[in-house]
């Protein structure tokens, strides 16, 4: 088995593919409409490794409640990376916007970032 997606409620699926795909440097995997509004989004990381993203719309005050809270503020993404100095520098200049400067710990070097909806982000390369 593996993980295959991860479902992230967003309020729109253009502004979310600006946000990973344009910023993050993800690819689109699938884009497919399914009618009456509804897409079907997935964004992978660069590389293709790990789960995709299922960019999943918001349609009830429920769902739209949930937008950017889905880990009850915890870091609930971990974006490993094997070149931590080129990839922050990279996401930088993309316009990521860190909660902290990068940090060493024991498990590797890491820092904080947010999506544009307030999902908590490790941006981290992990001691091998």
């Amino acid at each position: 088995m593996r993980l295959g997606l991860i479902t992230l409620v967003v309020p729109d699926y253009d502004e979310a593919l600006a946000f990973y795909r344009d910023q993050l440097g993800f690819t689109l995997a699938e884009d497919t409409d399914l009618g009456q509004g509804k897409r079907w989004v997935i964004v992978v990381p660069p590389g293709g490794g790990g789960a995709g993203l299922l960019l999943a719309k918001a349609v009830t005050p429920e769902q739209a409640a949930r937008v950017g809270d889905q880990t009850g503020g915890r870091v609930g993404f971990f974006l490993d990376v094997d070149d931590f100095g080129r990839e922050y520098a990279r996401l930088l200049a993309a316009g990521v916007s860190f909660e902290e400067a990068p940090r060493h710990e024991a498990y590797g070097t890491v820092a904080v970032f947010r999506d544009p909806y307030g999902n908590r982000w490790d941006l981290i390369e992990p001691v091998r």
